[in-house]
């Protein structure tokens, strides 16, 4: 689709890759709805700011009529918890799957008929490639993922009727301040090579969906779809921080 003249929502734009991601939208030339659990902390020029919390249905119907013009879907709203699956805090695995699954499917269900009246349009899920490789320090956001990546293949096929390309930016590292401030007590510094930047990310991801692509992939997330045809595996920080 044309990223030009379209219209935009984009969750978790209030800072890190969706403040990226909604600054190219308008850069682009589009209407962008910037919605955030905190909306007050939106500060970008030109954007139309609304409140959302993707984990709250009533909050996500509110904003599906507020944004009726929507041909654009972005959902990049995440859960900063982290937990491990066998000793982590059970609420705060909850929390990652309620964000990045249920959240994800509610906002597409809301925006299924909006985007079908508006000519079909786009969807586009961050995701990681913790779905395909998990990660020894957050192995329920791996497992989040994995079922955001599975989600994101069947919403694909039950929307294609109705003309909606459903893509997934599968992510690396970004240079965020949220992954900075992860990496804190780890030591651990990587490469302008494999770190993001996460204005040209953005840039990458809308050129993905303006060129019809299903998977947007960067360097690293590439080693990991393709690694996924041996044995299962860990991702390895510390062997990628010495690249």
């Amino acid at each position: 689709m044309r990223i030009h003249g379209a219209t935009a929502l984009v969750t978790g734009a209030n800072r890190g890759f969706g403040r990226h991601l909604t600054e190219e939208l308008m850069r682009r030339g589009a209407k962008v709805y910037a919605t955030a659990r905190r909306p007050e902390l939106v500060d970008i020029p030109g954007a139309e700011v609304l409140s959302l919390d993707i984990t709250d249905r009533d909050s996500i119907d509110a904003v599906s009529r507020t944004a009726d013009d929507v041909d654009l879907l972005i959902n990049n709203g995440a859960s900063t918890a982290t937990a491990s699956l066998m000793n982590g805090d059970r609420a705060a695995i909850g929390q990652m799957i309620d964000t990045h699954f249920f959240g994800t499917l509610d906002m597409i269900r809301a925006f299924a008929p909006v985007l079908a009246k508006n000519g079909g349009g786009a969807i586009l899920n961050v995701l990681s490639l913790t779905a395909w490789t998990t990660v020894e320090a957050n192995t329920a956001l791996a497992a989040a993922k994995s079922a955001q990546w599975g989600l994101t293949n069947g919403v694909r096929l039950e929307l294609a009727g109705q003309g909606t390309l459903v893509s997934a930016l599968v992510a690396g590292l970004i240079g965020t301040a949220t992954l900075r401030d992860a990496m804190k007590d780890t030591g651990l510094t990587f490469s302008a090579e494999v770190m993001n930047d996460p204005a040209a990310l953005a840039r990458l991801a809308l050129d993905g969906v303006e060129a019809g692509e299903i998977e947007i992939l960067d360097g690293l997330s590439a080693e990991a779809k393709a690694a996924l045809a041996g044995p299962p595996r860990a991702f390895d920080l510390e062997a990628v921080a010495t690249r």
